[in-house]
């Protein structure tokens, strides 16, 4: 039994799509490392020839050079966006998702400087398209690591907020007794004005703008100076612990055709983020 030429052709385009997607999408293949790596040059040229053009002497010598460099670039990321729309299983998740919304925005200056003066500066937003560089150098554990993280200070944001609320007490008591010992005659004219010595002091910043005078107040900046950078450690304790308790395993760069979203750990059949099955790969 023969089958009908439709759907012959139907599993045609199928492959065809599922092909361009792993070449575009993921960086598992030699084809979407080595796409993964000419992009990647391209942006940075792209950005290079920005900053340069923002450089008074070389837009007077090199400025049309740079300008058709960057149209040419433009137009080769406007066809790869196209691709990417073309080639995603679900277009619309991939437009509105981080990085759909990074390469949409990194087009827009660039057709906005025929209409309004300026916007071609913008066109450094591609900067953020480098962090494709966490796939293309096998660094996928980071993509992992980075929503490790995430979910770790939104568990300890309890514990952040505690001590952020024990930190502002103490600066608000340090700038009030501050204002006591010294007064206006050193700089320190009102408690806020007081307050923000205190912040600028226990953050170990030092700006140098109002400083103490008298004994006591030189006493109460250097325990200040101390408490500052004993609290600095606090919060990296409690993030550092959230995350030991939540550390998985090593992630890969596949992509859920469904979510659209990468970091599965190297055994996973099903997405962890909605449950799609990663089989169809």
């Amino acid at each position: 039994m023969t089958s009908h030429p439709l759907s012959a052709d139907r599993r045609r385009r199928r492959t065809w799509r599922r092909e361009l997607y792993r070449i575009i999408f993921e960086a598992d293949t030699p084809g979407g490392r080595l796409f993964d790596v000419a992009l990647l040059w391209a942006i940075v040229i792209s950005v290079t020839a920005v900053m340069l053009d923002s450089v008074h002497d070389i837009q007077i010598e090199y400025g049309d050079l740079l300008r058709t460099a960057e149209w040419i670039l433009t137009g080769l990321f406007t066809i790869e966006y196209f691709l990417r729309l073309l080639s995603a299983r679900r277009a619309l998740r991939y437009a509105f998702s981080f990085f759909g919304v990074v390469d949409l925005l990194a087009l827009l200056p660039t057709f906005l400087s025929f209409f309004i003066a300026g916007t071609h500066s913008l066109l450094v937003i591609r900067a953020l398209r480098l962090l494709r560089i966490f796939r293309v150098l096998k660094l996928a554990r980071y993509v992992g690591e980075a929503g490790m993280l995430a979910r770790a200070l939104q568990g300890s944001a309890r514990k952040i907020l505690i001590f952020l609320g024990v930190v502002l007490t103490i600066q608000l008591i340090v700038g009030a007794l501050m204002f006591l010992i010294e007064g206006e005659e050193s700089g320190f004219t009102s408690i806020p004005q007081s307050i923000y010595w205190a912040i600028v002091t226990m953050t170990t910043v030092g700006y140098g703008d109002v400083a103490p005078m008298t004994v006591p107040g030189k006493m109460l900046a250097s325990l200040v100076m101390i408490v500052g950078y004993a609290i600095i450690a606090v919060p990296t304790g409690i993030v550092a612990s959230e995350i030991s308790e939540r550390r998985k395993g090593q992630v890969t760069t596949r992509h859920c055709e469904n979510c659209v979203r990468e970091g599965h750990d190297t055994d996973a059949r099903y997405c962890k983020f909605c449950g799609g099955s990663l089989d169809s790969h």
